[in-house]
């Protein structure tokens, strides 16, 4: 009776530790993917490259970053199936990081730069400047900002920096960033997304 009761139990766990096996080796290969796909943002970022116009002393600087960067910084690399997961529900977003310098490193947010009080430079960084760009897809489509987050430095850093979010563009689209400059009034500034990411430092 005791050695029947022996193999029962042999047999049952035999049978839970082959079950086991054979789940594993699929839920190891789908997590690899993942990680392989984010391993660059997660390491070394992974932006596009930075395109940048210099016009009378102001240099505007514009850099693609994917929506995964921003998953990743945010969500932490604990579940990657979930960054998957809210990656395919966002990948038709845009981020692009925009920054202003002075090449002098003054602060551009000066009455003299834009001939608006400090208080009100930094309100139409914060809630304005969102309606002077635009961008246009390979398809010609036009697509409007629709967010701005102004990261303020509060005079620490010389430089504005500002991210832009689009909604709509299929993530195989190159796109064409549009800047209708009224904060400093340099006219219409244009940005050429045409190169796959690059690995850059942050």
């Amino acid at each position: 009776m005791v050695s029947k009761k022996i193999i029962i139990i042999s047999v049952f766990f035999i049978l839970l530790f082959s079950c086991k096996k054979e789940t594993k080796p699929k839920n190891i290969e789908d997590d690899s993917s993942i990680r392989q796909q984010l391993y660059r943002l997660e390491n070394v970022g992974w932006k596009s490259k930075i395109h940048s116009e210099a016009i009378e002393g102001i240099n505007f600087s514009a850099t693609e970053v994917p929506v995964q960067y921003y998953l990743l910084k945010d969500q932490g690399n604990q579940d990657l199936f979930l960054i998957d997961s809210l990656y395919q529900e966002n990948k038709t977003e845009r981020i692009v990081e925009f920054v202003f310098t002075q090449e002098e490193e003054e602060d551009l947010l000066k009455e003299k730069f834009t001939s608006l009080s400090y208080e009100d430079g930094v309100k139409y960084l914060s809630f304005s400047i969102d309606k002077d760009f635009y961008v246009v897809t390979s398809k010609n489509d036009t697509i409007p900002c629709s967010g701005v987050n102004y990261e303020r430095n509060f005079k620490i850093a010389p430089f504005q920096k500002i991210m832009l979010f689009f909604s709509g563009i299929d993530p195989e689209e190159e796109i064409q960033l549009i800047y209708n400059d009224k904060l400093f009034r340099k006219g219409t500034i244009k940005f050429q997304f045409k190169d796959t990411y690059t690995e850059i430092l942050l």
